[in-house]
């Protein structure tokens, strides 16, 4: 019995010490990274969180592989202790001064990523990679009061409703797909030509611009009130608000929308910080 426990033990400190010395050799890498390249973790606290970790792990998996004295051990806490006070702090501190923002797509393939800073109220936004780094790609065009509201329209579509320092409402599309082949560039509004038509809801691509109807009520947007984000959503915009975003859904396909065929369904999601679900509509016409 005695024996089997001490394997145990040698396995879980083995694996608790290669552990922390991935996390280690991860830190290091985020050094060079962020010095060379200006990646950043997609959450600042990230980096203190980690220095935690890699302290317990390795403090843990040397009890396990060393037959170490009590005063040793004792003398090994207090060191852990004072490691993680200075990191602690820094969490505190670098959440006051930055706000971070992150949201997980639903199937977990994505993650947006947005920085506030507290005291300027700029916010920007960072593109993910390998799931925890990121690298600041754009500023949010106003200044933010720190509410945020993410909703993920799609599995690559996570719409960020925001209100300005001024009061006024706004959307940001982070965007991480496409409909159509990958290699160009497309304009979502002359994709989804015609007429669409949804639960009390109506789109109608004309000539000036999109007409949308909803619970009977119709307002037009010029196409200088359109916004484009990626190749997957647009912004329709109204006295310098956001009003509705229209979303490619997942089933939309461009080159079936280019051949006159049926294309797929489009979203149409209001700007508000109110809780509120995306409208699903199919196109009935392809005519004005």
């Amino acid at each position: 019995m005695k024996q089997t426990s001490k394997k145990m033990n040698l396995i879980v400190g083995w694996i608790l010490f290669i552990l922390s010395i991935g996390i280690f050799f991860l830190q290091i890498g985020f050094l060079f990274f962020h010095e060379r390249l200006q990646f950043e973790y997609i959450d600042n606290r990230l980096f203190y969180v980690l220095n935690m970790i890699f302290v317990i792990c390795l403090f843990i998996a040397i009890l396990q592989l060393l037959n170490l004295e009590k005063k040793w051990k004792v003398f090994g806490a207090v060191v852990v202790l004072i490691f993680m006070i200075p990191n602690i702090t820094m969490i505190s501190q670098t959440n006051k001064e930055i706000k971070n923002i992150i949201s997980v797509s639903p199937n977990f393939q994505h993650v947006l990523s947005l920085k506030e800073n507290t005291k300027t109220g700029e916010t920007y936004y960072y593109r993910s990679y390998f799931g925890i780094l990121g690298r600041p790609k754009e500023k949010l065009p106003y200044q933010t009061n720190g509410r945020f509201k993410v909703d993920w329209l799609t599995d690559d579509i996570a719409a960020v409703t925001y209100k300005a320092k001024d009061k006024t409402v706004h959307q940001y599309i982070g965007t991480y797909g496409d409909r159509g082949t990958g290699i160009s560039y497309y304009y979502v509004a002359a994709q989804i030509y015609g007429v669409w038509q949804g639960k009390n809801a109506r789109i109608t691509n004309e000539t000036e611009g999109l007409s949308v109807t909803v619970n009977g009520r119709t307002e037009i947007y010029k196409w200088d009130q359109v916004v484009q984000f990626g190749t997957l959503a647009i912004v329709l915009m109204k006295n310098n608000e956001a009003v509705w975003t229209i979303a490619l859904n997942k089933d939309f396909n461009v080159e079936a929308a280019e051949k006159g065929e049926t294309p797929g369904t489009i979203l149409l999601y209001k700007a508000t910080m109110g809780k509120t679900e995306p409208i699903l509509l199919k196109r009935i016409s392809s005519s004005m």
